[in-house]
């Protein structure tokens, strides 16, 4: 039993952090006892994404502390600069995959939608050519809708990942895709060579994701 006094504390300092009472009071036995909950793991992965991409000019990192997905923001150069927003979310129970990234769109340009569409079909098509064989069957999925392109986040078969490993592997892989994605949708790039620049991120790139 705990004192209402302290209760009441708790669920203060709880809606402070974006959490609930439960949760936080798990966090703060954890840390007094020095386990590592799903949490605290999560946001350590995040805090390493955070200080990874605040060195990109490009892309706007959204950490809240104590959840188990982060935003980072990114904006098009097209007309009226459309903005992406990219959401990593961790899985507290993970399973083949441990999270989900989702690529978030609007844009009234049906031309630029459509191009959009197949940029996320040929970067399927690409994983699936080159990547999906270090997954096991399964891990790797993909949805996409008139506003969203959604893929699931795995760690290649037999791995094993350090906290920091997975916020480098996953800073990497957002910055690559959306690098990869403006070039092709500004004209740049064609589909061979958008296929180019996806094998030198595959082949340069420590940690598969």
């Amino acid at each position: 039993m705990l004192m209402d006094e302290v209760v009441s504390e708790i669920d203060k300092l709880a809606l402070r952090q974006g959490t609930n009472r439960s949760n936080l009071v798990n966090q703060i036995l954890a840390e007094y006892v020095s386990v590592s909950t799903p949490e605290k793991q999560i946001d350590s992965i995040f805090r390493r994404m955070e200080e990874l991409l605040d060195r990109s000019s490009e892309l706007v990192p959204l950490v809240t502390p104590n959840q188990l997905s982060m935003s980072v923001k990114s904006s098009l150069q097209y007309k009226y600069r459309p903005t992406i927003r990219y959401v990593v979310q961790l899985y507290r129970t993970p399973d083949k995959a441990i999270g989900e990234l989702t690529v978030n769109f609007r844009s009234q340009s049906a031309s630029l939608l459509n191009n959009m569409a197949r940029f996320f079909v040929l970067w399927k098509e690409l994983e699936d050519n080159y990547a999906a064989g270090y997954f096991e069957p399964g891990a790797i999925r993909y949805e996409l809708s008139s506003s969203k392109f959604v893929r699931t986040i795995a760690v290649p078969r037999g791995a094993k990942y350090t906290e920091e490993d997975l916020g480098k592997a996953l800073s990497e892989y957002v910055t690559a895709f959306d690098k990869i994605m403006k070039r092709y949708l500004a004209g740049m790039l064609t589909d061979r060579d958008l296929e180019m620049q996806y094998l030198a991120y595959f082949r340069n790139n420590k940690y598969l994701i």
